[in-house]
């Protein structure tokens, strides 16, 4: 059968057999059969330069030699592949290597809960933890933000189409505005000022007895919102929260989904505030492509008793394996370092494009999370001098970028920012052809 045949075939019964809420399948017509590193192979032969890595799951790409290496070694031990939470020799490295890396006061000392295989369900059983700890009910988050799509997770996300009022059992959840310089909630145009803002206006509402809020058990927040739009937060902001919600007994819950294992330019993006949150919220990378999902918590929180918060898939063996090696070589390879570097490479040929083409509003990011805000210039700015964003714009790039063997992603506000994730393992040469390939697609739709 020709390969485009095969492409077509397996794109039709796709659309035939499952459900409408696909995502990337519904704006990524390719079919991969084959991948490694930061390339994927479609069923019509093509290649593609990966910059979703599985949404950010595959720090060391596909296939890494060292990882697959370790998963067929345990495939051939007889391991058992399926544990529920009982330990195994596989999970005890794992857990040693994760506590070794973790942050601040966490590293080494903090409690690990493994949940069900996403990063959802880690949400959802932090924001349970910090209720039982508190005997609080309430829950503070940001305005973009993206936790997960269960039921409580969705409840402090931002988007209305995953996002509710409350949580699965009533939970009050209060919103605030989230740091966003370009488009700053107060009017400033300056993310540090609307960070400082944010901060206080968080501070008055949890000390002032008439608010209507009151201290909730939990401020969840995103150090770098990933589907928000790659916003990143001001560092002293960071500060300011930590400093409040430490004053007042509040739970500082950071997902770290997205932004965890190097991907930032830290290994916990976290790290450049000098922050450590009270839970910190780890899956995506931290499985090495595989479902795993934990939080790791301060002991004096863990009031939990057996039976408190479980989950069918929690001893998933291939995952620990993997996630171990990724840990490891990520730390030992400094990959966050060079992410750093790579992702500053990106943004300034990224910028360069941006001086020919002000539709490109704004290049941001931090590390190897990477944004680029397309804007419509032809229309009325708003009172602040800011042009709206471009959906359509937008959606005709990522078309384009899938044309020239590039695939990525689009986030923000009405889908108006092309996001890259790229793999940690990425080379000089693939990112410049990242950056070539992006102005194509622009150029092409312009």
């Amino acid at each position: 059968m020709p390969n485009g045949a095969l492409r077509a075939e397996l794109l039709e019964r796709q659309e035939r057999r499952e459900s409408s809420a696909r995502t990337y399948a519904s704006t990524l017509p390719v079919a991969p059969v084959h991948a490694a590193g930061a390339v994927i192979t479609g069923a019509d032969g093509r290649t593609y330069l990966d910059c979703l890595s599985g949404a950010g799951t595959l720090a060391l790409g596909h296939n890494h030699p060292g990882t697959v290496a370790a998963l067929q070694s345990v495939l051939a031990s007889g391991a058992p592949l399926h544990t529920l939470d009982m330990i195994t020799p596989q999970k005890d490295a794992f857990s040693g290597e994760l506590l070794s890396r973790l942050p601040g006061g966490l590293r080494d000392t903090a409690r690990l809960h493994f949940c069900s295989p996403a990063g959802t369900d880690a949400v959802e059983a932090a924001l349970k933890l910090a209720q039982h700890a508190t005997g609080r009910r309430g829950t503070v988050a940001f305005t973009g933000a993206y936790h997960g799509m269960t039921l409580g997770a969705s409840a402090v996300s931002g988007p209305p189409r995953m996002s509710g009022t409350v949580g699965a059992d009533g939970v009050p959840v209060t919103r605030l505005p989230y740091p966003y310089g370009l488009r700053c909630p107060f009017g400033t145009g300056d993310a540090e000022r609307s960070g400082e803002l944010s901060a206080r206006l968080l501070e008055s509402l949890i000390t002032d007895p008439s608010s209507g809020v009151g201290a909730p058990a939990a401020v969840i927040l995103e150090v770098v919102q990933g589907e928000g739009g790659v916003v990143e937060a001001p560092d002293g902001w960071l500060r300011e929260v930590r400093r409040i919600t430490a004053e007042h007994g509040i739970v500082l819950v950071v997902d770290e989904v997205q932004t965890g294992v190097g991907r930032t330019g830290h290994y916990w993006a976290c790290e450049r505030a000098g922050v450590t949150p009270d839970v910190l919220v780890t899956s995506k990378a931290v499985g090495g492509g595989l479902p795993l999902a934990l939080i790791a918590y301060r002991p004096e929180l863990d009031t939990w008793r057996p039976g408190h918060h479980t989950g069918t898939f929690r001893g998933n063996t291939l995952a620990m394996v993997a996630g171990e090696i990724t840990l490891r070589t990520v730390a030992e390879q400094q990959l966050a370092e060079r992410a750093l570097k790579l992702g500053e490479r990106i943004r300034r040929g990224l910028r360069d494009i941006a001086a020919l083409h002000p539709v490109l509003g704004e290049v941001r990011g931090r590390g190897l999370m990477i944004g680029v805000e397309l804007v419509d210039r032809d229309a009325a700015p708003d009172r602040h001098g800011v042009a709206p964003g471009d959906p359509v714009l937008a959606h005709a790039v990522r078309a384009a970028c899938v044309e020239r063997g590039l695939l990525l992603e689009l986030g923000g506000r009405d889908d108006t920012v092309v996001r890259l994730l790229p793999p940690l393992v990425l080379t000089d040469e693939q990112a410049d052809s990242v950056v070539e390939r992006l102005a194509a697609a622009l150029a092409s739709v312009r």
